[in-house]
């Protein structure tokens, strides 16, 4: 099992784009039914800041390269944000309900 949080900050003139874009992803996701992972995105208080967390489950820690509509996510992440994505694997010391 792998989980990683992904964080950035957009440009303010491209949140709603960002947002679009993110959301174009969860409704392929629903549509197309993935197996293998959990998948979530958050937008912060601040409203520029976004936080995506995937929760691997076969370990591949690849299962969004096949969802058309990430990799379209992906091609200008730089250009929207102010703060470029960092990645971080996170290891689970305890949890309550939060992951199935």
């Amino acid at each position: 099992m792998k989980r990683v949080m992904v964080r950035y900050k957009v440009k303010p003139d491209q949140v709603e784009a960002n947002e679009a874009l993110v959301r174009a992803v969860f409704a392929e996701l629903k549509e197309t039914q993935p197996d293998g992972f959990g998948y979530a995105t958050f937008k912060l208080d601040d409203g520029v800041s976004f936080v995506h967390i995937v929760d691997e489950w076969n370990g591949g820690g690849d299962s969004l390269t096949g969802v058309e509509a990430f990799a379209k996510f992906r091609e200008a992440i730089r250009e929207r944000c102010d703060e470029p994505p960092v990645a971080t694997e996170m290891h689970e010391v305890g949890s309550f309900r939060l992951f199935g």
